[in-house]
């Protein structure tokens, strides 16, 4: 009996420790693609992954989190970053926390609605975000995003290294597998023109060489005017432009006055922020081209 008690208080005890040794750690990914990405580094350890993101949504120009997105982040040890002043908005509950900023190296390109382009026949289309942030729409941003996430999981958590990298190889040969399958896919369109109802595809348009005569950002409360849907029609007859493309979450009301003025067919992207895989949304873009533009 005195065995049974001696070993009891042992327990109780050590009870409290070990259980704080098994608490498995805790990471929060702001979007699908560093979500997914994180996650599939994590594999095979006891690292457990959250999104904060979750909605259908194609940017967080004025997101704001909700009660438990932000409970999630001031939980996590580890918070990942698209980067590329994407959450911007998460400044203030960051402050002090260890965070990976997976855009780190990525030359960032400008807003493609940032430019003046060359058929836009005086119209400035500006949009207020000076770069593009959504550069995970190229597969070789993807690797060099992935990277950056391993190598400050490796910093947080050296003793699952060797399984970070093992797993970073696998991810980085699914991208150049997706790179290659892209190249591939769309090497013989017809056309390479494009009219995108997003100002976020300039880097997928630089990754499998396409051209944005123009992108069209319709934000919320304004549309294209009659004025801008007049100079469209014109861009799409000028270069007889099979397809116009929306977003996946985006409006589509001006794009098909435009496809019916012109017979152009219209086609849906996606920005693989509000999909349930990164991959099956880029696959898609890649697979809607080609149908589109061939």
């Amino acid at each position: 009996m005195k065995r049974f008690f001696l070993l009891l208080i042992i327990c109780i005890f050590f009870l409290p420790a070990c259980s704080r040794q098994a608490a498995p750690a805790h990471i929060a990914a702001t979007t699908l693609p560093v979500y997914e990405f994180t996650a599939r580094l994590c594999e095979g350890t006891d690292i457990t992954v959250t999104r904060l993101v979750t909605e259908n949504v194609s940017c967080l120009h004025d997101y704001s989190l909700n009660v438990r997105q932000v409970k999630a982040a001031e939980a996590a040890e580890l918070v990942i970053l698209s980067g590329a002043g994407l959450e911007d908005f998460m400044t203030d509950i960051l402050a002090g926390k260890p965070t990976v900023d997976s855009s780190a190296g990525i030359d960032l390109l400008e807003c493609v609605s940032d430019h003046k382009h060359d058929h836009d026949h005086g119209h400035d289309h500006a949009h207020h975000h000076e770069t593009d942030s959504h550069i995970w729409l190229s597969p070789e941003n993807a690797k060099i995003m992935a990277q950056n996430i391993c190598h400050g999981l490796c910093a947080q958590y050296p003793r699952h290294t060797d399984t970070f990298q093992q797993n970073l190889s696998d991810l980085l040969t699914d991208l150049d597998t997706l790179q290659t399958y892209g190249e591939d896919t769309l090497a013989g369109l017809e056309c390479r023109d494009l009219i995108t109802f997003h100002d976020g595809f300039g880097y997928f348009a630089d990754a499998f060489d396409l051209h944005i005569l123009q992108a069209v950002e319709e934000e919320s409360g304004r549309e294209a005017s009659a004025q801008e849907l007049k100079q469209l029609i014109h861009i799409v007859r000028e270069h007889d432009l099979p397809a116009v493309f929306t977003e996946v979450n985006g409006s589509v009301s001006a794009a098909e006055v435009i496809c019916r003025e012109t017979g152009a067919s219209l086609y849906t992207l996606d920005m693989a922020m509000g999909s349930s895989s990164y991959f099956d949304a880029m696959y898609h873009n890649i697979n809607t081209l080609k149908e589109a533009l061939e």
